[in-house]
């Protein structure tokens, strides 16, 4: 059943959890949440439980590439390039028109699911210290909890070193 009340994107996002067998829906919160932090401070829990999509630009052919990764830490462009680069191509920022037309969600509320075009999607292993973890679901008001490895197996994602070493 989708929410006729909620923004089309959460709702896109609930019909790809239910399909799963996700019995959780997304969660509205009162005020945005567009970073990690703002998110984590809503939700009550670590900012390294918030499950971040950040999209990057394939310069090749133009293509999305999706890394999910956890709140406390920072994606390692060249890891990132190494692993969707193959053919010596570059990866470049993606602007927030790029990240709405490869996703159809606008920068803060882009899920890690349910994106209007498929993307080359990456994981990062550090969601792995946390037994659930929150995403944004479509909107920057909604976020869902997921397991890690449920969330790999929606996204169709390999587990990768894509962070930057912590200090």
């Amino acid at each position: 059943m989708l929410h006729k009340s909620l923004p089309e994107g959460v709702q896109r996002v609930i019909a790809c959890l239910q399909a799963a067998g996700h019995v959780q829906t997304p969660r509205m919160l009162d005020d945005a949440a567009r970073t990690a932090q703002q998110a984590a401070d809503a939700l009550g829990v670590t900012v390294g439980q918030i499950a971040k999509s950040i999209i990057f630009r394939r310069k090749s052919d133009d293509a999305a590439v999706l890394v999910i990764t956890s709140g406390d830490r920072r994606v390692d462009e060249a890891k990132v390039q190494a692993l969707v680069c193959t053919d010596g191509a570059k990866l470049g920022r993606a602007d927030a028109e790029f990240v709405k037309a490869k996703t159809g969600f606008a920068i803060g509320g882009v899920a890690p699911i349910a994106h209007a075009t498929p993307a080359v999607t990456l994981i990062d292993h550090e969601l792995f210290r946390f037994a659930t973890v929150w995403a944004a679901a479509g909107h920057p008001h909604a976020v869902f909890e997921i397991a890690p490895a449920a969330l790999q197996h929606l996204a169709g994602a390999p587990i990768s070193d894509v962070t930057e070493v912590p200090a």
